[in-house]
């Protein structure tokens, strides 16, 4: 072993190995950790490092065959911008607009719920676009909902409905409100 610093040719004194020997043996891990190991032809097994109980022991190893992995539900991808023909299309007039919700007087939190339940009711009606109209805010402060709308819409629990969403046309509210492009119903 060489000293730190860069210094070539330099042995540790046998107090130095002495001391780190110690130090390395009183490491503990802070938490068991599973680690997935996917090498490129064969399939992925998971190692789990246990307590070690002898010190001068390595850790042991347990591998699970992959079939004994839970498996994980993936989400829906977060929702997109609407492309421009389809804002288009619905600024104009010429894609209907199914439904729509004014969330203004709204706390958040009631907000939220209302947004969920709305989008589900007007998906399962086979509504395909919403309009939901959040506010701009007061005094130049952009408003507390027309923030968190567009958050919320990328969550998991709105993914299983919300295709896409972008800012409204000036005649629908503009900045204040936003078109919702909903999934349709499988059955």
């Amino acid at each position: 072993m060489t000293a730190g610093g860069g210094r070539k040719g330099k042995r540790l004194s046998s107090e130095d190995i002495a001391l780190w020997d110690g130090v390395t043996r009183s490491i503990k891990p802070l938490r068991k950790r599973s680690v997935v190991v996917a090498p490129e032809d064969k399939p992925a097994v998971v190692v789990k490092a246990s307590k070690v109980t002898d010190k001068s022991a390595a850790p042991a190893k347990q591998v699970r065959p992959l079939a004994a992995l839970p498996v994980v539900k993936q989400t829906p991808p977060a929702p997109i911008s609407l492309d421009r023909r389809t804002r288009q299309k619905i600024a104009r007039g010429h894609h209907e607009i199914d439904a729509r919700l004014d969330l203004h007087g709204y706390t958040q939190a009631e907000a939220h719920a209302v947004l969920l339940g709305f989008l589900h009711r007007t998906q399962l009606r086979g509504g395909r676009i919403a309009l939901v109209i959040t506010g701009k805010g007061r005094g130049g402060e952009i408003g507390a909902l027309k923030r968190a709308v567009p958050l919320w819409l990328a969550l998991p629990e709105f993914r299983s409905l919300v295709i896409g969403f972008d800012t409204a046309a000036i005649s629908h509210g503009g900045e204040g409100a936003l078109y919702v492009r909903l999934k349709k119903v499988r059955e």
